[in-house]
């Protein structure tokens, strides 16, 4: 840092190209690359576009978020982190643009596949297990996208305007538990704006939340485009703008500094985090991040031999010579993962299929699988599996085929639709595959309705009209409304977005060779209209009110005891599971309260098996609105048939706890709790009472704090009943309840008043000191 000067220093604050950061070659400081994720390292090459989402160099495609969060095994999302971070590595990255945690506020969201779940804690546990894994391969994650980024209709400009209490339950806390667990490299600033100030620019979020509360001590760079004011940024706590701005806005810091509007310690705190983040990724590749021979013209990372020579070839129109580093082992572990995250929402029996059974398929998704979502996350795969191929490997017989509409979700097509139903009518189960087209989601906007093309709703309707038995398996990277049809199937297997090795999977889990363990990650409602945010979303041209506050996902649909189509947390297997044996102990008080939760998972079927036990809280709330249950453990046990395995869950004061506004932090109420112990939201199988032994809300007592307040304080009653000239006798809890609601320094002016007005800031101060 003493070595440069201070339009050196601006320059490291921004990239030196799409994907990588500055040189300063005079004091031997490297560049690092950066790469889309995440779930592959979309790794660009020399002719790629200029928005860097066109060529780029194979790689696995694991199953995208979507599909991830329905797994709801952190081990499982550690392993897909370790092989991003083997692969990032063999393609000189050293720091990955994932995990994306942000909350599904609404089904429509077109890039909801890129994110894990409707609630924060399921989003918070498999993110940080995504950056363990990513980063015990020396790859810096970066996290994403800090916050309220929840939609892409006008992403660039939106204002989310939302109260802190919903922003620190549902959309920080996600964020809280990676930072405070995982210690992300680098955090990645959202595009919005939140209460009106831009993500890129917002000191609040970037350095008293994101720094001073949850301690993070990495690198903060904008996303691709999101600096709206530079030096705004670099005040806030931007360290990095990304890409490059062509020297733009470097320049504008230097002038910042020059004439006093920018604290040149302000820009020296930057520089210094982009310096510490490089010799970060130095320490753990030092073969790949090295400064370039002086005078040299250099590739990024131009010291990896295969690199070198994959940019010559591309160069001079040879293509790409590169094979990322265990692509073969990705590539299986990517179908076992994909075996793990399809959910089966239904089966009357007819699944498992047997080998020799009757079995037709029908649907072009069969054949020209769906695995990702479009946009910047868009990975070429390695290799890619599609499920009729895997499905007639795995069967004993010939399995007829047919496409029953076209992928472009246009109108039914009466030829194929005869060919469809044909197939179906000679076979005793047909396995129908249906999803969204490509263009039906996507980063950059949202969708409109949860509906299926029309063309595929008629291939269905037209199968079920014979005598076979319907087996549905889906492919979206979005919630689809299922209510209209699904009475008339028997199974449907959601497979939302499976990845390269997505087919070979769906096949495993029809024929059994996988038993089906993924459960949803976020509520399948009737309608859109039945969705919280209905109202909300996507708002206004300028703004989008969180009108729906806390209550998001199955917070909302539980609190009205709504009719949805499959509940959050739920999923079936091929086996059964029991829960017995609920232990619960309680040890402390106040903020050191400690709530101990066991119970027995016993596999009862036949077969082996993976439950997620899930673990909800119902809190007593004296002072606010509280969803009438919220998640708050869960884990994932193997069982073979019969056996039985205990899982325990650590309750602690912030599990029982809201975030009081007014005081500024989280606060557990006295009172009874529940806890319940189940297979999802709506199948709670064990509950017990906890008895909460904490001080509650104590609100700061002012002269202008409702009398309500006062008497609700026991210092305060006492103090107030103390001070008044002539205590009245009519002050009785009921007429309190009748003008509880007038702040003492107004009651006080009242005729016939009782109480002095006189020293009330006294009687406040007073009150503070004698509380315990």
């Amino acid at each position: 840092m003493n070595d440069l000067t201070i339009a050196e220093k601006a320059s490291l604050t921004s990239g030196a190209s799409l994907w990588t950061t500055k040189t300063v070659d005079r004091v031997g400081l490297p560049s690092i690359t950066l790469s889309d994720g995440p779930h592959g390292v979309r790794r660009q090459i020399v002719g790629g576009d200029h928005l860097g989402i066109g060529q780029s160099i194979p790689a696995t495609c694991m199953p995208p978020a979507v599909a991830l969060g329905s797994s709801w095994d952190a081990d499982l999302l550690r392993g897909v982190g370790a092989a991003l971070g083997t692969e990032a590595r063999s393609l000189g990255v050293q720091v990955l643009l994932g995990p994306g945690i942000n909350i599904k506020r609404s089904p429509l969201c077109g890039r909801n596949f890129e994110y894990l779940s409707e609630d924060p804690l399921v989003s918070g546990v498999l993110g940080a297990a995504l950056v363990d894994g990513l980063q015990s391969r020396g790859v810096g994650a970066a996290l994403k996208h800090f916050a309220a980024n929840n939609q892409e209709t006008n992403r660039l400009r939106v204002s989310a305007e939302v109260d802190e209490r919903t922003l620190r339950e549902i959309y920080l806390a996600g964020f809280e538990h990676v930072v405070r667990h995982a210690r992300p490299w680098t955090v990645m600033c959202a595009y919005n704006k939140v209460n009106g100030e831009y993500a890129s620019q917002n000191h609040w979020l970037l350095t008293e939340v994101l720094r001073e509360e949850w301690g993070f001590d990495g690198l903060v760079m904008s996303d691709w485009g999101a600096v709206d004011d530079r030096v705004a940024g670099v005040r806030a706590g931007l360290d990095l703008e990304m890409p490059t701005s062509g020297g733009i806005t470097d320049a504008q810091l230097v002038e910042a500094v020059r004439d006093g509007r920018l604290d040149p310690e302000l820009l020296d705190l930057a520089a210094r985090r982009v310096i510490a983040l490089v010799e970060r990724a130095r320490e753990a590749q030092p073969d790949a991040v090295r400064p370039a021979p002086a005078g040299a013209s250099r590739f990024p990372h131009a010291g990896t031999p295969a690199f070198t020579k994959a940019y010559a070839d591309a160069q001079a129109g040879g293509g790409v010579a590169i094979a990322v580093e265990g692509a073969e082992e990705h590539h299986r572990l990517a179908r076992e993962v994909a075996g793990q995250c399809a959910v089966l929402l239904k089966n009357d029996g007819v699944l498992p299929l047997t080998p020799s059974a009757s079995v037709a398929v029908v649907g072009e998704l069969a054949r020209t699988p769906r695995y990702q979502g479009a946009g910047s996350s868009q990975i070429i795969p390695t290799r890619l599996d599609d499920a009729l191929t895997e499905l007639r490997a795995l069967a004993r017989t010939d399995l007829p085929f047919a496409p029953g509409y076209r992928l472009d979700g246009g109108e039914p097509d009466q030829a194929l639709l005869d060919e469809a139903r044909a197939v179906a009518e000679a076979a005793d189960v047909t396995v129908v595959f249906l999803g969204l087209p490509e263009g039906e989601e996507s980063e950059g906007y949202d969708r409109t309705h949860l509906d299926l093309p029309a063309g595929q709703r008629a291939v269905l309707d037209a199968v079920t009209a014979t005598a076979t038995r319907t087996v549905v398996v889906l492919s979206n990277g979005g919630v689809v409304a299922v209510s209209e049809w699904d009475a008339n199937v028997a199974a449907i297997l959601e497979g939302w977005l499976l990845g390269q090795a997505g087919g070979g999977a769906v096949a495993d889990i029809l024929f059994g060779v996988v038993n089906p363990s993924g459960r949803l990650a976020e509520t399948i409602p009737l309608r859109l209209e039945d969705t919280p945010s209905y109202l909300n979303f996507p708002g206004d041209p300028d703004e989008v009110r969180y009108g729906e506050g806390v209550f998001v996902g199955y917070r909302y649909h539980d609190a009205v005891n709504g009719e949805v189509s499959y509940p959050f947390g739920h999923g079936l297997s091929y086996t059964s599971f029991a829960y017995s044996d609920l232990a619960v102990s309680v040890r402390g008080t106040d903020e050191e309260i400690e709530v101990e939760v066991a119970a027995l998972v016993t596999n009862t079927g036949g077969r082996h098996g993976r439950e997620v036990a899930q673990l909800y809280v119902s809190a007593p709330s004296a002072t606010v609105r509280r969803p009438v249950r919220e998640l708050r453990g869960f884990t994932k046990v193997a069982l073979e048939p019969g056996e039985s395995a205990e899982v325990r869950f650590t309750l602690t004061y912030r599990d029982f706890s809201f975030f009081d506004v007014v005081g500024g932090r989280w606060v557990a109420e006295p009172g009874t709790a529940r806890v319940h112990v189940g297979a999802s939201s709506r199948d709670l199988r064990l509950s017990a009472e906890v008895t909460l032994d904490v001080a509650g809300r104590r609100p700061v007592l002012t002269p202008d704090s409702p009398l309500g307040d006062w008497f609700a304080d026991a210092a305060g009653r006492t103090a107030l009943l103390g001070w008044m000239r002539e205590p009245s006798r009519f002050l009785t809890d009921d007429y309190v309840k009748t003008i509880g609601s007038i702040p003492l320094s107004r009651l006080a002016r009242f005729p016939g008043s009782k109480i002095d007005p006189d020293g009330l800031d006294e009687l406040a101060a007073r009150v503070r000191d004698d509380r315990p």
